[in-house]
């Protein structure tokens, strides 16, 4: 009986690093270890870019047709891609978007159905796949309507520091008018509740990210941290959540404030990746909290420019495979542990 977890990955953008880094992440005998994995795209690209990875010796290919049937012990591949496709490197076209589009569909068909226990994504082309038919800004979105969570966060992890954003992919002149109160308080208790369901952190300290320069400033700089962020804080507070701020950014990260906290939380996306990359570029992961399913990401995007050349490093791609399988356990320990909890107690025993 296969007792491992079984990890979906999707193909992403296959003219940009995605084969690479799944490749020599699979690769890794510690992977096959720890989880089943299953690979929805191609094994005729498959094969097309093991062949420029000299390095790796050992891959255990497995061809099926659904995660039912994954083998513990190979590294297993659903084709979701017609065989005519021939990659093309370092290219940015439509055909990347549609491949990418058609293996993350049959992936989700796949975890809804229960045949997976998480889900990794390998990155594609915002572009691309809307020129396909996609009608979200990104993986977070089309996974939050998928699964009908109604909200999610955008929530960066690793060893070094942990952010999530309240805004996504929105333009900076609209942040401030998408900032409200309830918005705020939605996504810090997603994270409060993320961090102690999937990170089995028991009573998480938040760190809350002002908007403007010197968090306003007492309202010289900008009124948002005095009649949107703080009266969120307020009423969290009241509701016993460990939250702290709002905090001037600058300073916040230059001192290393941020090490005193469980995790941080930013206004909008650069505020918030910007010192994530910068601290964790080589092991971060994006992961979406807030769904009933787990998805994870590496934190880097096609990179096109080092497609094809052998350079790219799976160091992300492994870590999401890592967090997936450690957030899937976490998940079960709490679920069970509540469960636990509300069985009634026999006085007789």
């Amino acid at each position: 009986m296969n007792n491992k977890i079984v990890i979906g990955i999707t193909q992403g953008d296959a003219n940009g690093i995605s084969y690479e880094v799944i490749i020599k992440a699979l690769s890794d005998q510690r992977v096959l270890d720890l989880c089943t994995p299953v690979l929805y795209g191609s094994s005729k690209i498959l094969g097309y870019y093991k062949k420029m990875i000299t390095e790796v010796e050992n891959f255990p290919a497995n061809l099926i047709n659904s995660a039912r049937e994954a083998h513990p012990r190979r590294i297993n591949v659903v084709n979701c891609i017609p065989d005519s496709v021939v990659p093309e490197p370092g290219k940015q076209n439509e055909e990347g978007g549609k491949g990418a589009l058609k293996a993350l569909e049959e992936a989700v068909k796949e975890l809804k159905g229960g045949y997976l226990d998480a889900l990794v994504t390998a990155p594609f082309n915002k572009y691309e796949v809307s020129r396909n038919g996609f009608a979200f800004k990104g993986h977070t979105e089309y996974l939050t309507d998928s699964f009908g969570a109604g909200s999610s966060l955008m929530f960066m992890v690793s060893q070094v520091i942990k952010i999530g954003v309240v805004t996504n992919h929105i333009p900076v002149s609209q942040i401030s008018a998408s900032l409200t109160p309830k918005l705020i308080m939605d996504k810090i208790i997603l994270m409060d509740q993320s961090l102690r369901r999937d990170f089995a952190i028991p009573k998480p300290k938040i760190a809350v990210l002002g908007l403007n320069p010197h968090a306003g400033d007492n309202g010289l700089t900008g009124d948002e941290e005095e009649n949107v962020i703080n009266p969120a804080l307020r009423e969290l507070r009241d509701k016993g959540l460990l939250v702290f701020g709002p905090f001037s950014p600058d300073g916040f990260f230059a001192a290393g404030e941020f090490r005193k906290y469980d995790a941080v939380m930013a206004m909008y996306h650069d505020q918030g990746l910007i010192p994530f990359k910068t601290l964790s570029f080589e092991c971060g992961v994006n992961f979406t909290a807030g769904l009933p399913v787990v998805r994870t990401s590496p934190d880097h995007g096609t990179a096109y420019d080092l497609a094809g050349k052998n350079l790219a490093s799976h160091s992300s791609m492994i870590a999401a495979i890592y967090t997936a399988c450690d957030i899937s356990r976490n998940r079960k320990d709490y679920d069970q542990l509540i469960a636990n909890s509300l069985q009634p107690v026999n006085l007789n025993d």
